[in-house]
C-alpha cells in the first residue's frame, strides 16, 4: 500500500465518520442489576396469559398475545456451547425474569482441560459490570500480569528490545490489571454461578430450522429437536449454526475458515524462572519464528513457540527425539532462557497445533432473523494480543444490551442486526491487530542491526531486515500505546469508530508496514495482517458498520 493510498484510506474513515459523528449511535442502556430466576422448562412451549385492570368501577380483560414478553411469557434463548462467551451470555440473561435461557453444549461433561486464558482489562471490566459477584471469583484465581514488566526481547541476545506499558492505560481508566486464569476455573466460576438446568450437556447443535413466525428449532446431534425463540452461535470457530446460516461446511477451504499459515507448540509446566514476580511475559524475536514465555502464577509458566509451517505440520515433520529436543534445535543459539524452559519440559506437557482465524465478514452474515453469531463462530483471531475470549466476552454483553429490554419477539431481528452493526469494526480491528502481531513478527522482525564497540568496530547482522528491525524499535512502543488505548477504551461498543485511534493505526501502522515491504517481499503488504484493517474485507467491514455503505466497492477507490 503507498503512501497515496494511505492517505486516501485515512480521508475515507474520517469521511464516514462524519457521517455518524463521534458519540453513542445507539443509545443502550446499561446492564440491569435484577434477579432472576431459570425459565429453561418453557423451552418448546407457547403460553399465554390474562390481567385484570382497574379503569373506573369496570374490569377489563387485557390478553397478551404470544409476541409479548412476560415471566409468564419469556424470551427462549438457545446458547448453542458453553464456552467463556456463551456461559457469560447465559449468566447475564438468567438475570431477567422475562428472559429464559438454556445452554446446549455438546460434551457429556466439563473436565479440568485446557491451559490458563488471557482476560485482558475490557474484559474485566465487562464481567465486573455484568456480574460483580462471579468478578470477584475470578480475581480470587487471578494472577495479574498488566503490572509487571512485559515485552519483546532479542531472542538471540537476550536483550529487552520494546516493552509493553499494559498498567498506564489500565490505570487511567480506573480498570484492573491484564492477567490469567485457568480455563476449567473460570469455566467452573461461570457454571455455579446459573441457575441449575441452564447447561445441557451431551448433545451439540447441527443446524437449525426458522418457522414464518420467527420460532427457532435447533437440530441436535442426536436428533432431538429444541424450540426457542433466539439461537445464538457460540459453538466456535467450527461453528455449525454459522455453517447453517451461511449455507457452508463446517470445515474446509468453503467454510471461510483461514490457515493463518503457523503452528504453534505449547507447553505449561511447574518451573523456577529467575524473574518470577517481575515479568508478565517475553516476546523472543529473531529471523523467521518467536518463542514466548508468560507467568500464569503459582509457581506455573506457559511457553509458546511460533513457526511458520504448512498446515499438518505436526503429521508430516518427523521428531524422534520428541518436541522438546526438536525445538531445542530450531532455536539453537538463541536465548538460554529458551533452552533452560525446554529442557525443564516434559514431553506429556507439550502440544502442537495449527493456528485458524477468520475475519469479520461484511459480505457474509453474522445474523439471520432471530439467530446470531458469537466468538470464534465469526471473528476467531490468532492468539498474541490474548484478545479471543475477550471479545466474545465484548459480544456477549453487547448482546445482553440489545436483548434485556425487549418488549416483542418481533424486536428481536433488529436487536441483533444492531448488536452485529455495534460489534463489526471494533472486532475486525482486533482481528487484524491479532494477525499482524503475527505476521510483522515472524515475517518481518529479524535480529536487530547493532554496533558493537569492543575490540574495535564491530557491525552486527547489517542487512536490510536487521536495520529495519532497529529501526522500528523506537515507533514500537508508540503503536503498542495506541493499541491498548484502543482496546480498553472501546468496551462499551457504542462509538461506530474511534477515529484517533484509526487514524494512529493509518499512520504508524502504514509507516511499519513500508519500512517492512522492502525484505518481505511482494506479499509484505498485502500478506501481513493489516489488510484486515486496511484493505478488502476489514476495510470494507468500517464501511459495512455504517447505514448505507453495506454495497461500497472498497478497491475503487484506490
Amino acid at each position: 500500500m503507498t503512501s497515496t493510498s494511505m492517505a486516501r484510506v485515512a480521508a475515507a474513515v474520517w469521511t464516514a465518520w462524519a457521517c455518524v459523528g463521534s458519540t453513542s449511535a445507539f443509545g443502550t442502556p446499561s446492564l440491569s442489576a435484577r434477579k432472576g430466576v431459570n425459565f429453561a422448562t418453557s423451552f418448546g412451549t407457547t403460553s399465554t396469559s390474562t390481567s385484570t385492570l382497574s379503569m373506573s368501577s369496570m374490569a377489563m380483560p387485557t390478553t397478551t398475545t404470544a409476541d409479548e414478553i412476560s415471566a409468564e411469557n419469556p424470551l427462549r434463548v438457545i446458547i448453542a456451547g458453553a464456552g467463556v462467551g456463551g456461559l457469560a451470555l447465559a449468566n447475564s440473561l438468567s438475570k431477567h425474569d422475562h428472559i429464559a435461557v438454556t445452554v446446549l453444549e455438546r460434551t457429556d461433561e466439563f473436565k479440568r482441560f485446557g491451559g490458563p486464558i488471557q482476560l485482558a482489562s475490557n474484559a474485566l471490566k465487562i464481567i465486573n459490570e455484568m456480574d460483580s459477584d462471579v468478578f470477584t471469583k475470578i480475581m480470587d484465581k487471578f494472577t495479574f500480569t498488566g503490572d509487571k514488566q512485559n515485552g519483546i526481547k532479542d531472542g538471540i541476545r537476550n536483550e529487552w528490545y520494546a516493552k509493553f506499558d499494559l498498567a498506564s492505560p489500565a490505570e487511567s481508566r480506573g480498570m484492573p490489571y491484564t492477567g490469567v486464569i485457568e480455563r476449567p476455573d473460570l469455566q467452573d466460576i461461570y457454571l455455579k454461578a446459573l441457575p441449575k438446568g441452564v447447561v445441557q450437556n451431551g448433545d451439540g447443535v447441527v443446524g437449525y430450522k426458522t418457522a414464518a413466525d420467527g420460532t427457532i428449532t435447533a437440530t441436535m446431534e442426536s436428533g432431538k429437536e429444541v424450540e426457542g425463540d433466539v439461537l445464538i452461535g457460540a459453538d466456535g470457530i467450527w461453528s455449525s449454526v454459522r455453517a447453517t446460516m451461511r449455507n457452508e461446511p463446517v470445515r474446509g477451504d468453503e467454510s471461510g475458515v483461514s490457515y493463518s499459515g503457523y503452528t504453534v507448540f505449547a507447553g505449561e509446566l511447574t518451573y523456577d524462572s529467575f524473574d518470577n514476580g517481575e515479568v508478565g511475559y517475553k516476546v523472543y524475536i529473531g529471523p523467521g519464528q518467536y518463542f514466548v514465555i508468560t507467568d500464569i502464577g503459582n509457581g506455573r509458566y506457559q511457553w509458546y513457540a511460533f513457526l511458520a509451517r504448512a498446515p499438518g505440520s505436526a503429521e508430516k515433520e518427523e521428531k524422534p527425539d520428541g518436541s522438546s529436543m526438536y525445538l531445542q534445535n530450531i532455536f539453537e543459539g538463541w536465548s538460554p532462557d529458551i533452552h533452560h524452559i525446554l529442557k525443564a519440559t516434559q514431553e506429556n506437557e507439550i502440544e502442537q497445533r495449527d493456528l485458524y482465524d477468520r475475519p469479520p465478514s461484511v459480505v457474509k452474515p453474522w445474523t439471520d432473523g432471530n439467530v446470531a453469531l458469537l466468538g470464534d463462530s465469526v471473528h476467531a483471531m490468532m492468539p498474541n494480543l490474548g484478545q479471543g475470549g475477550c471479545q466474545a466476552i465484548e459480544d456477549a454483553f453487547v448482546i445482553v444490551e440489545e436483548l434485556q429490554d425487549v418488549t416483542s419477539k418481533k424486536e428481536v431481528a433488529d436487536r441483533l442486526r444492531r448488536y452485529r452493526n455495534r460489534r463489526l469494526i471494533r472486532s475486525a480491528a482486533v482481528q487484524g491487530l491479532s494477525r499482524f502481531a503475527s505476521d510483522i513478527i515472524i515475517r518481518g522482525f529479524d535480529t536487530p542491526a547493532k554496533i558493537v564497540m569492543k575490540d574495535g568496530i564491530k557491525f552486527e547482522n547489517f542487512n536490510y531486515a536487521g536495520i529495519v528491525t532497529k529501526m522500528l524499535q523506537p515507533i514500537l512502543p508508540i503503536f503498542f500505546m495506541i493499541q491498548f488505548n484502543f482496546l480498553y477504551e472501546g468496551w462499551k461498543n457504542r462509538t461506530v469508530i474511534d477515529v484517533a485511534a484509526t487514524l494512529g493505526f493509518l499512520t504508524v501502522g502504514g509507516f511499519m508496514l513500508l519500512l517492512g515491504a522492502g525484505f518481505v517481499g511482494e506479499a509484505g503488504v498485502a500478506g501481513l495482517g493489516l489488510e484486515a484493517l486496511f484493505g478488502g474485507e476489514g476495510l470494507g467491514a468500517v464501511f459495512g458498520g455504517f447505514e448505507g455503505f453495506e454495497g461500497i466497492d472498497i478497491f475503487s477507490m484506490f
